[in-house]
Order: C-alpha cells, then sequence, then structure tokens
C-alpha cells in the first residue's frame, strides 16, 4: 500500500542522506559483487532507519534467517547434503555481522553450492526415472518436507529423489490407466448402439465399427508416466537454469527483509515493472500475454482492446521466433531466451514499431509489425452490473483492487472509476448497491480514502500512526456523496488491506452492513514503495530495484486496529476456508495488536434498522442448504489439506483416491446451484460489447457466476431487506457515455 511521501519527513529525511551517503558507491558492471554490497547496504539502512518497527539485527535474527532462506532455496530437501548444512553452521549466528560488514560470504558460499548441487541432481533425478517403479511395493511418502533431515549420503538423496518421482509419477500413472479405462468402455459401447436423429433411426452394427484396440499393458502406462515425469522436471529446470545470480540475490535479500514483517519485500528490476503493473492496470506494448515451454515462446491471450487485438492478425498458440525493433536493426532470435528478456525486446514506448517473426498455427512463418500502445487490463479495473430481485432493481459493483496509477494519481484509480460506476447504476434507478470485495488484497491508501467518501457527506476515515509519532487522522473532505442508499459489502478471507479500511469506515459509521467471512485478512499496516535507484548519485551498476516496506499501522476510526483481527463481519457467511489457515496472523513475523484512542465521528443514520436486517440474514443462513453444504465440504477440505502420508503402493493409492472421489461426489451439487437473478451490463458497456467478443465472453461469465453466487443472492436479500429503511435521494446525473 503507497503513502504520499510527504506524511512522512523522516522518510524524505532518510532518502536525502542515502543520497548523499551512497553517492560514492559506484560498480562497473551489472553483475559486479560490488552491486550486491550496495543493495544489503541501502537495503538495511532504509529498514533501520524507515521501518516502523526495527528489528535488532542480531544473532536470533541471523539464526532465523539462516533458516529461512535455506528452507526457500532447497524446500524439498533434495539439493543439500547433512554435509553441506553443517558447513553452513558456521554461518548461522553471523549473518548479522556479515549484513553490518556488507559480506556477501555466506551468500556466495550456498549460491555456489546450490548450484553445483543442482547440477549433480539431474544426473540422479535421469536415473531414477529411467527405471521403472514398482507400484506394488508397500511404502509411503511424507509431504511434510519441513520436518525431513538433510541425507547424509548419495544413496539416500537418490533415495529420497526416488519417493518424490515415484510420488509425481503415480499420479500420472493413475491418470493414464483412467483414460485408457474410460475409453476403452465409450468404444464398447457404441457397439450395437441405437442412436435416433429426429425421425430417422441409425443402427451402429458391430462389424461397422472400428475395431476396438487392446488395452495398453501396465509396464507401458508405468513408461509413458515416467516420460511425463521427466518432462515436467526438465521444464522445471529449464526455468532454475535461466536464473541469474541476481535472481537469487533478490531470494536471500527477501529472506532477511521478511523478518521485519511479512509485507516487507525487495523487488528487483523485473519484479517492479510487474507490481506497477498490478497497480495501475496498464503497460506499454502489443497487448498479449507469453508463455515459455520447451525453449519456444507462445501467445497464451491476446488482451482485448490492445494493439495486437486490434490489429486481429496475431493468434492464441502463434509462436514468436524473432523480435525486431524497427527496418534499421537486425533481428533477434528469441528461440531459447529467457522469457523475461524477450518481453522486454517486445515491450516498449507509446507509438514505436516492433517486428515480430511469428510461426502462424498453421505452420506459416510471418513477420508482423505491430504499433505499441498502452495496454490496459480490463480484469484490474472495477465493472458493474443490474439485477432485479422482487421487483426491485439492484447494483452489483466488483472491485478486484483498489488501483492508482503508479506515476498520475489523476489519471486513472479505483476511487473515480467507482464514482463513475454508481452514477452510471443511478441512472438505471437502482435501489440498493452490493460492493464486492472479495479477494481484494489492497492497493492505494489514498484511494480507499477518496472511495469512502462516495459513501458519506464527509469526516474521517483511517487512522494512521508511525512509530514514537503521533497519530493522524486522514479524512474525506469532499462533502458530496455519490451513493446514500443501502449498501452492502461483501468480504471474505481474502479482503486485505484497503479493503479493511473501507470495510471497516463504513462499519463504524453504519453506513452499511458486512457480509462474509468470519473476518478479512487481518493487514493493518502501510507500505511504501522506494525506488532505490533514486538513493545512489552517479550510479553505473545497473537498475538497483526497488524496496516495498512498512511505514505505519492503521487503525479504524473507532480505535481499533485490523492487524490480525481484521473486520468482524455483521452477517457471517459459511465459506470454503472457513477451517483453512488463513490471514495475517498465520504469516511469519507479523506485527502485533494493537488499540488507539477512538477519533471523533458521527455516525450514518440511527434509524436505519440493521438489526432486523441481520436478524432476517441469520435466519435464511441457518435454512439455506447450499450453505450447509458449503461448511460441511469446508471441513472436508481441511482434512484433505491437513493429510500428510500417502501411500506409494498403487491399490492403496487408488483405493484412498476412490475414497475421496466418492466424498468428492457429494459436493458435485455446490456447482449446480442457480439462483433466478439474471444480470445485465449497463448500457454504456452493451455498446462496447457489440464490438468486442473477448469482452462479452468475460462479462457473460461473470454474470453466470453472479446467478450462481449465493453469497451474492443472500446481500441483494439485506438490500432488500434494508430498502425500507432508507429514502434514496434522486440526484442529477451527468454521466456522458
Amino acid at each position: 500500500m503507497k503513502d504520499i511521501m510527504k506524511r512522512n519527513y523522516k522518510i524524505l529525511l532518510l532518502a536525502l542522506m542515502l543520497a548523499f551517503a551512497s553517492c560514492s558507491f559506484t560498480t562497473k558492471t551489472f553483475d559486479d559483487p560490488d552491486k550486491d554490497k550496495l543493495l544489503m547496504q541501502l537495503i538495511t539502512y532504509v529498514l533501520g532507519e524507515g521501518h516502523f518497527s526495527p528489528k535488532d539485527i542480531n544473532d536470533e535474527f541471523s539464526e532465523h534467517v539462516f533458516k529461512s532462506y535455506l528452507d526457500q532455496i532447497d524446500p524439498f530437501k533434495r539439493y543439500f547434503y547433512a554435509s553441506d548444512i553443517k558447513e553452513f553452521e558456521a554461518y548461522r549466528d553471523k549473518i548479522d555481522d556479515q549484513l553490518k560488514n556488507h559480506d556477501l560470504a555466506f551468500f556466495n558460499l550456498t549460491h555456489q553450492r546450490l548450484l553445483q548441487r543442482i547440477e549433480e541432481s539431474k544426473a540422479i533425478y535421469q536415473d531414477v526415472l529411467s527405471n521403472p517403479f514398482d507400484f506394488s511395493v508397500e511404502e509411503e511418502i511424507n509431504t511434510e518436507y519441513k520436518t525431513l533431515e538433510y541425507v547424509k549420503s548419495k544413496k539416500e538423496m537418490r533415495e529420497r529423489w526416488r519417493t518424490q518421482l515415484k510420488f509425481s509419477t503415480i499420479a500420472n500413472y493413475d491418470d493414464l490407466i483412467s483414460q485408457q479405462e474410460n475409453t476403452f468402455a465409450n468404444k464398447k459401447k457404441v457397439q450395437g448402439m441405437t442412436i435416433v436423429e429426429g425421425e430417422e433411426e441409425l443402427i451402429f452394427m458391430p462389424d461397422t465399427v472400428a475395431k476396438v484396440k487392446d488395452k495398453k499393458p501396465l509396464a507401458e502406462l508405468e513408461k509413458e508416466a515416467r516420460k511425463s515425469t521427466l518432462n515436467s522436471i526438465n521444464e522445471l529446470y529449464d526455468y532454475i537454469e535461466e536464473r541469474q545470480r541476481e535472481d537469487w540475490f533478490a531470494v536471500y535479500l527477501n529472506a532477511i527483509v521478511a523478518e521485519f514483517d511479512p509485507h516487507t519485500f525487495y523487488y528487483a528490476p523485473e519484479d517492479k515493472e510487474r507490481f506497477d503493473v498490478a497497480m495501475s492496470g496498464k503497460f506499454e506494448g502489443i497487448g498479449a500475454r507469453l508463455q515459455k515451454k520447451m525453449d519456444v515462446i507462445t501467445i497464451t491471450e491476446i488482451i482485448s482492446g490492445g494493439p495486437a487485438w486490434k490489429q486481429n492478425k496475431l493468434e492464441v498458440g502463434d509462436q514468436i521466433l524473432k523480435v525486431k525493433q524497427d527496418d534499421d536493426q537486425p533481428s533477434v532470435n528469441v528461440v531459447g531466451m529467457r522469457l523475461d528478456d524477450a518481453v522486454k525486446l517486445i515491450k516498449g514506448p507509446k507509438g514505436t514499431d516492433v517486428i515480430l517473426t511469428t510461426k502462424r498455427v498453421d505452420g506459416t512463418i510471418e513477420d508482423l509489425t505491430i504499433t505499441r500502445d498502452v495496454v490496459e487490463l480490463e480484469e484490474v479495473y472495477a465493472k458493474s452490473s443490474t439485477v432485479k430481485k422482487d421487483g426491485k432493481k439492484f447494483g452489483v459493483i466488483n472491485l478486484p483492487g483498489f488501483y492508482v496509477n503508479m506515476d498520475d494519481y489523476n489519471k486513472r484509480n479505483a476511487a473515480t472509476d467507482v464514482k463513475l460506476e454508481i452514477e452510471r447504476l443511478k441512472k438505471e434507478n437502482i435501489e440498493g448497491l452490493v460492493l464486492d470485495l472479495r479477494n481484494n488484497g489492497g492497493g492505494s491508501l489514498q484511494t480507499v480514502i477518496d472511495m469512502a467518501g462516495l459513501f458519506i457527506k464527509d469526516g474521517p476515515i483511517v487512522q494512521v500512526k508511525t512509530t514514537g509519532g503521533q497519530k493522524e487522522v486522514l479524512k474525506d473532505k469532499d462533502k458530496s456523496i455519490a451513493w446514500d442508499g443501502p449498501l452492502v459489502i461483501l468480504v471474505n478471507e481474502n479482503s486485505a488491506s484497503a479493503s479493511e479500511i473501507l470495510a471497516a469506515a463504513m462499519q463504524d459509521y453504519k453506513r452499511a452492513l458486512v457480509i462474509g467471512s468470519q473476518q478479512t485478512f487481518g493487514k493493518g499496516t502501510v507500505q511504501t514503495v522506494l525506488d532505490l535507484n533514486r538513493m545512489v548519485k552517479n550510479n553505473t551498476s545497473g537498475d538497483m530495484g526497488a524496496l516495498k516496506y512498512t511505514i505505519q499501522k492503521y487503525y479504524r476510526i473507532n480505535g481499533g486496529s485490523t492487524q490480525l483481527e481484521g473486520v468482524k463481519s455483521d452477517i457471517v457467511v459459511p465459506d470454503r476456508y472457513s477451517y483453512i489457515a488463513l490471514g495475517e496472523k498465520n504469516q511469519e513475523n507479523p506485527l502485533a495488536y494493537d488499540k488507539i484512542d477512538a477519533t471523533d465521528y458521527t455516525v450514518w443514520d440511527t434509524a436505519v434498522d440493521y438489526k432486523q436486517a441481520i436478524a432476517n440474514s441469520t435466519a435464511r443462513i441457518a435454512q439455506n442448504e447450499q450453505l450447509k453444504l458449503i461448511d460441511e465440504n469446508a471441513r472436508w477440505v481441511k482434512r484433505i489439506r491437513d493429510k500428510e502420508e500417502y501411500s506409494l503402493n498403487y491399490d492403496n493409492y487408488k483405493a484412498a483416491l476412490k475414497l475421496n472421489e466418492e466424498e468428492a461426489k457429494h459436493f458435485e451439487k455446490l456447482t449446480d446451484y442457480k439462483t433466478n437473478l439474471t444480470f445485465t451490463s449497463l448500457p454504456y458497456e452493451m455498446k462496447l460489447m457489440a464490438a468486442d467478443s473477448v469482452l462479452k465472453e468475460k462479462r457473460d461469465r461473470w454474470h453466470k457466476a453472479l446467478s450462481q453466487d449465493v453469497y451474492v443472492e443472500e446481500a441483494l436479500n439485506v438490500l432488500n431487506d434494508l430498502r425500507t429503511s432508507y429514502t434514496i435521494k434522486k440526484v442529477a446525473n451527468n454521466v456522458k457515455e
């Protein structure tokens, strides 16, 4: 969550100090280790001076980093030996000293050893997969890898790989057996079968049907299963081999910064670019999603509205062979190139051309010239729909995130978009509004303040506090109200940060009812993103990336914190994640819960009968068979997820699988649930969909999902109950479509 830098004088002072202090630290090449030392210096200094709750970098800190880092680079404990760990142990309580001295000895040792062990492991997994697995042997695997001991010998290492690869292969083996049995059964059913089409009867006699092929022997299926496993792990190793030293060093840095709190994160240059796109929903390029598989870069999606979509020549499935920037430069072969490097070549400033040599789906080779432009990721932005229930019309707004243009707040942000959708919905004469914040992980702090102001006249929205500083009350100062009618906010366990600020403010003002899980995620902290390049003068080291770190905690206007506790729903609805450990309290190193004094605020309207609406909803939920089944399913999912021991004997494996499948059948009815609700796009979007089949398909899928959504159904029921307590003011609409 990005805060405005001017609010924190200490951070500005820090930036100036760093720029001054770091001006003499320059390096010659991108991969020079001195760049790593500079990064280490910058990051530890920034966190020490600017983090909300700076940690003492001591021996205890060192031990935590030691364990966390090794767990991240070898999570399945199939690279390092016990002897490696013993050698590494010399640094267990020395990482803190190395950080202070900008010493890379521990990272260099572990990185070099990891690359060595990864190279050695190729021969191990290839050897294991060259021999048949005996699925009749009685043996098990424990998938709680954190409890495993490191192996002591090459023999033990091969055995670890064998059990893990056998576990992967037994799943492939079962899939192949199931596919063969289904195919064989279906072909037998065709023989002698009578099919009636209209008035004509078609009879398939045995001699007119292709001869049913003999089943493949199990040994052949086992061989195919091993080949599938080999292909998968080869693809994994292709990805691993593409990782450069800076990628591995970023993992080390993040093991360090994560000790401060779960939301402090170092972004390597490419990660920072992806973060900016996620926050703004925009980038400059051709508008296509790419995937690399077996050295080939393939188009997986054409983004609606982008340059490639407008040109209408590039297709999903086309392969990109070469990239050329203009007619005066040579083409660059991207076959076998790292995907991130190829993307860099394809992206570029708005208005520039890129020439792609493509292998089309039909096999032809063709050069396509595409003019780059700003590409908007439509799925990131707010969208709305109307729906009729009991003769009344309501509006639904889905908000995936609190997005903002990182360079210019006024260009586009979630608050202005939601306001526009509200104005459009009012033109449709809605009588209530559902704001869906489920799975909304947050975003811009300023955006949520502005958005909360759409529903109240003015007043405080959230309180923020820095370490040792006075609290600051952030207010909505705009006296206009975009929506003064009934409001319901939908949340779940993945509604976090800015979502929690909005839900909490509306709850404290008694402006809305919050419906959803027992509590939201529980992230009550504010982060800023610091471009580390701005901290170094005369930088010749290459892009330094950025650091996201926690600078404040925020509090509700009633003084409570959402940290760990989240926002408690006014109406709790069972969901499939009810019994799974999600949320901030289950993260590593979360900041503590605390409270501060409440600020002055005036509740919205005490005449609104929320108690009756809650009572009505609670009664409906208790009788809702779909929600009862969801709760039962949640308990079942918890039991399945908690399982750690799996049999590698096929008969036992299959028996356990069949039991799970039988139990799962009980929950198939969950996907069959349908309401009698029909959702409709707004007129402006109807016009867009007439010319954009991709957008139409996306909206059709969304509307279908809404019509099967028991939570949206109940939210509309609550709106219907609240409607009688409101007198909706008719506000003039000046929306131009």
